[in-house]
């Protein structure tokens, strides 16, 4: 149903162009020994996942969003809905943004290469039309 769209690759861990390779290594965010491996390309369309050195640096920011919103909606709710002391709030806050950091750093890389490459169905049916090696302006294409 989600297929093609950009969601299903943030989502399902999926390659952006083509969804159907894997993106990181481990389906589990929470294998601590390989959560932030990432496949250098993917194993169907041949896309590389890391274009350039540093290309990843814009996804902090993706996360940084993604804390906020964690941050202000678990507010809403236990502050103002369930009417939870702030203090409860703020103690289990904490251990909350830890446990939820492999996966909104998985999450926010998904998403910040979602934004630059997009879906190519041709791809996903037939992987004898994608390259076999994939040159710097392909890459982003």
């Amino acid at each position: 149903m989600l297929k093609g769209t950009k969601l299903y690759s943030i989502l399902f861990n999926k390659c952006p162009r083509c969804q159907e390779g894997d993106f990181f290594v481990s389906q589990s965010a929470y294998n601590l020994k390989q959560f932030d491996k990432m496949h250098e390309q993917c194993s169907h369309c041949k896309l590389r996942y890391s274009p350039e050195p540093g290309f990843f640096t814009g996804a902090l920011y993706v996360s940084y969003a993604y804390y906020v919103a964690f941050i202000i909606s678990s507010f809403v709710l236990c502050y103002t809905i369930l009417d939870i002391n702030l203090d409860y709030y703020l103690i289990g806050l904490i251990p909350s943004l830890i446990a939820l950091t492999p996966f909104f750093f998985r999450l926010a890389r998904r998403t910040w290469i979602n934004f630059f490459v997009d879906y190519r169905p041709a791809l996903a049916k037939d992987n004898t039309k994608a390259p076999a090696k994939t040159t710097e302006s392909q890459v982003l294409q």
